[in-house]
């Protein structure tokens, strides 16, 4: 790759051991995937909750969080993923000492290294949307795809010390999707029912996810009747992201990139695909299931404010008989308690849980200490995962969750 001086600095150990481990690792990343040389980056994104990180991960964060502080902070804003629990409502999810312990070591390992904790997957809607044709360091799927796709912004998939690395460092190697060339449509969907509730949104981007199939395609979409809103784009994203390892996707005089088909579409012929409802209703009835459902999670990703509202609603008059787990961010958090909806969705017997996410946090032990097997939730994406931990997901619409929290408990004064 080709070096700017100060690019040899950092690899020489100028600004200290940590951006010199860092810019190598980079290096070692770019030389495998043919990067030219590096793009700076305004931004970057950690995904690093305990359960992957393990002991292990979290010891080799202690070690370089002990340097002397001008040799191990980032040099750009750098914030985090969902963390691996919620310390107020731990105890009700039987969340284990040595998690909380493992947890609490990380946090104070990435507060040394000044990265933000803002614990969240829905940072485009809470804390610093990036802008078109802005290179970022990204590391959850959900948050890249949304970002690169609604936002025109430049991230690829940044694993954990990828993105760490770009914080350490302030630029990213220059491949993927930080190039124009790359961002080309690869095949064209042609949509035949425009969804309307969030979990078809997030059964379409499934959908589209399995026929892209692979990080370099890029779908764009024909026949979306509506602009759509930010929340159905997060789940139609997420989903797509989950089911394909799709980075970025166009929605032809909808999304920035594609004002019009011609703006985006690749030269040659591209694959077309038709997608409709009875496609939709079919990848819902996959992820069926009989029987009672032990609980249901809003999840995956994060609920916005308008989420919560439209949960406190819902939930107005009713009672949940199970377990009824909602996820929002700790910056939404606040704001549903000042408004209210927390105490609502609580008193319906509700508990809202904030800065985790409910797979990345020890989702197997859950199961087994609380004697969950049956999910059901809105969240496509959420469904893919959590088979993986012993589930048996259903994926229904945020009102049908409600009805099925709900349905053999009484109603509320």
């Amino acid at each position: 790759m080709k070096l700017t001086d100060e690019e040899r600095a950092l690899r020489a150990g100028e600004f200290g051991p940590a951006a010199q481990w860092a810019i190598e690792h980079q290096i070692k990343v770019g030389d495998y995937l043919g990067a030219a040389d590096f793009v700076p980056v305004t931004q970057a994104h950690i995904m690093a909750d305990t359960e992957s990180l393990g002991v292990a991960g979290v010891e080799w964060l202690e070690r370089m969080a002990s340097l002397p502080a001008a040799e191990r902070r980032v040099r750009i804003p750098t914030i985090t993923d969902p963390r691996g629990t919620d310390f107020a409502a731990a105890h009700r999810l039987k969340h284990q000492p040595w998690m909380l312990d493992l947890e609490r070591r990380a946090i104070a390992a990435f507060e040394a290294l000044g990265v933000l904790m803002t614990n969240t997957c829905i940072n485009y809607q809470t804390i610093m949307p990036p802008v078109r044709g802005e290179h970022v360091a990204y590391g959850d799927t959900g948050v890249v795809i949304y970002s690169n796709s609604v936002c025109g912004a430049r991230s690829n998939f940044e694993g954990g010390p990828s993105a760490l690395s770009a914080g350490l460092t302030g630029r990213t190697p220059r491949y993927g999707y930080h190039l124009d060339a790359r961002r080309a449509a690869t095949l064209v969907v042609n949509v035949g029912f425009t969804p309307r509730e969030l979990n078809d949104w997030g059964a379409l981007g499934g959908i589209v996810g399995r026929l892209a199939g692979d990080y370099w395609q890029v779908p764009v979409l024909v026949g979306i009747e509506r602009v759509p809103g930010s929340d159905e784009m997060k789940h139609f994203g997420a989903a797509m992201a989950s089911y394909g390892s799709v980075a970025l996707f166009h929605l032809a005089g909808v999304t920035p990139e594609a004002q019009r088909l011609d703006d985006v579409i690749a030269p040659g012929r591209s694959p077309t695909h038709d997608v409709g409802e009875v496609a939709i209703r079919a990848f819902a009835r996959s992820y069926a299931q009989a029987g009672k459902i032990d609980l249901v999670v809003f999840s995956a990703p994060q609920l916005s404010l308008v989420e919560m509202a439209q949960v406190a609603g819902l939930l107005d008059g009713r009672h949940a008989s199970i377990p009824l787990l909602v996820i929002t961010s700790p910056q939404v958090k606040p704001d549903a308690d000042r408004m209210g909806l927390t105490a609502r969705i609580e008193a319906a017997g509700g508990t809202v849980l904030s800065g985790m996410c409910f797979y990345q946090s020890y989702a197997r032990e859950m199961a087994e200490a609380n004697g969950w097997k049956r999910l059901a939730t809105n969240s496509a994406k959420l469904v893919n995962i959590i088979g993986g931990y012993g589930y048996q997901p259903a994926l229904l619409s945020m009102e049908a969750c409600i009805e099925a929290a709900c349905k053999d408990g009484r109603t509320a004064p």
